[in-house]
């Protein structure tokens, strides 16, 4: 289960990682814990800039559309 929820994860990245790369990505350094529930953002996240959430937390907080 565990494989399935890091390729998961993986894939999330890599899209966002696109469409932040298709319109210049968000400006700014990026947090390096999570502000929803605090686990550490991994260095290649951060380094999107301006990320503020892990990938399952992103990935809540666009599911509820905000």
């Amino acid at each position: 289960m565990a494989d399935t929820a890091d390729r998961a994860s993986e894939l999330i990245e890599e899209r966002m990682a696109q469409a932040l790369a298709g319109r210049g990505g968000p400006a700014g350094e990026s947090e390096t814990h999570c502000v929803e529930c605090e686990d550490e953002i991994p260095e290649r996240r951060r380094a999107l800039g301006g990320v503020t959430r892990c990938v399952d937390c992103q990935g809540i907080f666009e599911a509820r559309g905000r």
